[in-house]
């Protein structure tokens, strides 16, 4: 994997840990908690891996609910507002980091649209809609594979 986009390296965390609390599943980062405590020991290609399957989650529950008409209009946008995100990150993981950046207006200026299922939600319904969506699903996938492990 000497491929690995740089980004994958690093740490997912986002500084809003609740497996502190005993949450199984990171309410912040998504990933499980072995996970976390494990981090600084894994070698890069498990690192990686779970990057490539937080970002698998995340993609299914954003372009299920929006639509990216310009690639462009989008990469415009996370120059412009300054949004921190690796450019080879996936085009899910970019849309989530300029949502929260965005005024309520700003979709398509920055080449998104909302599917019709989510027409009617403001910037702040769409961004907790994101992420109660992509913490379900990444504790389903726990669920699955991690506790019928057990």
């Amino acid at each position: 994997m000497s491929d690995l986009p740089d980004y994958m390296r690093t740490t997912p965390c986002i500084g809003l840990c609740s497996t502190v609390y005993g949450d199984l599943v990171c309410r912040g980062c998504k990933r499980f908690s072995h996970e976390i405590i494990d981090w600084n020991r894994y070698a890069d290609e498990q690192k990686a891996a779970v990057w490539q399957r937080l970002e698998q989650l995340l993609e299914q529950v954003v372009m299920a609910r929006v639509e990216v008409v310009s690639v462009v209009a989008l990469r415009a946008a996370l120059v412009r507002l300054q949004v921190k995100v690796p450019v080879d990150a996936s085009t899910a993981l970019q849309v989530l980091r300029l949502i929260p950046r965005l005024d309520e207006d700003a979709l398509m200026a920055c080449g998104l649209r909302l599917r019709p299922h989510c027409a009617s939600y403001s910037l702040k319904q769409l961004r907790d809609e994101l992420d109660s969506a992509y913490f379900d699903l990444s504790r389903a996938y726990h669920e699955r594979r991690i506790g019928a492990a057990r």
